[in-house]
């Protein structure tokens, strides 16, 4: 069997084959859901209406990550990744199918969405934690974001000039079915992920107990992926639709993403290729810092300029803070063999902490919503607000950074 080195660590033909999977979302979710909250917003004017689709769709995905741990733990796991899959490609033949109407859904299809990517995306974590380890960790993240800057740079590009091209709505329905037609091919690409052993009995309180014990190191772990997940829950839709705000045209909004996906995918190369674990201390520390002062300009006029140099600053350092992040969090899970026996409760545990800080970023959003014609800065002090969140989840970390497998670059 062919595999591929990283790092002195080996990723064999079924990580590579993950990697693939979460592409083709990548290149689908980029397709179509960087446009999304722009077709909601132009159907029904009201920036309220994509919070609560965005509320919606956090609050069900975090609740199926909950419920969907039992199946994942204690029966095929794979089956609940091809659901997930299967699932966000009926999504958006839904929205298809609904056009414009898809306003009056708004919470219902949040929901929805919601649920496809609780299925997935719990499936694929425990997945991940199975087939790496801290020696190869960051450099698989840092393929896993190389991916998907990839799928940013060329797939929201298309979809710019396909609307643009077809006079809006005709546009928006060509990448609604292609996408829908990609996630088809990745549900069937999965079969080809063979069945992982399940053992075990799934804890449902699990979490609640590794908070309680003091000195647990998830007590500070949690909050941290909570201060994630505030920035997270504003910027994942908000940054897109400021981008359509500020210049009406969705191949602006494409040429956005174009740009600012070709910064991170070299940022995402250099840095997991680079990155250590004794290294990951300084680095997510620059990169908090980092993506928290890019947010400065947009305090100035809201221009088309002004936020593609946020987006390249933010492109060119998050890959410092997500990296080191994410890599310690699954050390953590894998710390010692008790607490990698209870992986799926530990996964459970960091969707439910990024979950509750999504939620909160979102209800931020949606409280100063009524002040912004007043204040137009407003929209500017919230972005600096949620932020500035990731140097609390830095503070939080920093003890655990750089405690993974130490070895040569």
């Amino acid at each position: 069997m062919k595999h591929e080195r990283l790092n002195g660590r080996q990723l064999d033909r079924q990580a590579i084959l993950l990697l693939a999977v979460q592409g083709l979302l990548g290149i689908a979710n980029a397709l179509s859901g960087t446009f999304l909250p722009i077709y909601l917003w132009k159907a029904s004017q009201s920036l309220a209406l994509i919070g609560w689709f965005n509320l919606s769709q956090f609050a069900v995905s975090g609740l199926t990550f909950w419920l969907a741990g039992k199946w994942v733990k204690e029966h095929n796991k794979m089956n609940s990744l091809r659901l997930g899959v299967a699932l966000s490609g009926v999504f958006y033949f839904v929205v298809l199918l609904l056009g414009k109407s898809a306003v009056t859904y708004a919470v219902p299809l949040g929901m929805f969405n919601g649920l496809s990517l609780g299925l997935f995306w719990v499936a694929f974590n425990v997945v991940y934690f199975e087939i790496t380890e801290p020696g190869n960790r960051d450099r698989f993240n840092g393929w896993a974001g190389l991916l998907g800057s990839g799928a940013g740079i060329i797939a929201p590009w298309v979809s710019g000039l396909l609307i643009t091209a077809s006079k809006g709505e005709r546009g928006y329905s060509i990448i609604f079915t292609i996408s829908a037609i990609i996630f088809a091919i990745a549900a069937v690409l999965s079969f080809w992920l063979k069945r992982r052993e399940s053992s075990g009995h799934y804890e449902w309180f699990h979490g609640i107990r590794q908070l309680r014990q003091p000195g647990n190191p998830w007590r500070q772990a949690v909050p941290a992926l909570m201060a994630q997940g505030v920035r997270e829950g504003v910027f994942m839709f908000l940054v897109g639709l400021l981008v359509y705000m500020a210049t009406s045209n969705e191949q602006k909004l494409g040429n956005f993403s174009l740009i600012t996906s070709l910064v991170a995918l070299v940022s995402f190369w250099i840095i997991g290729k680079l990155l250590t674990p004794p290294r990951r201390n300084r680095a997510m520390m620059v990169g908090a810092f980092a993506i928290t002062l890019v947010i400065v300009p947009l305090f100035m006029p809201l221009r088309y300029e002004t936020l593609l140099w946020f987006g390249i600053g933010t492109a060119l350092f998050i890959p410092l803070y997500i990296i080191p992040m994410t890599s310690t969090v699954f050390d953590l899970i894998g710390s010692n063999e008790q607490s990698a026996k209870q992986r799926e409760e530990f996964i459970v545990l960091r969707e439910a902490a990024l979950t509750v800080g999504r939620i909160l970023g979102i209800s931020a959003y949606l409280v100063v919503l009524p002040f912004v014609d007043q204040a137009p800065q407003t929209v500017a002090w919230l972005m600096l607000a949620v932020g500035a969140f990731p140097i609390i989840s830095w503070w939080l970390m920093r003890r655990f950074l750089g405690t993974g497998e130490r070895q040569a670059m």
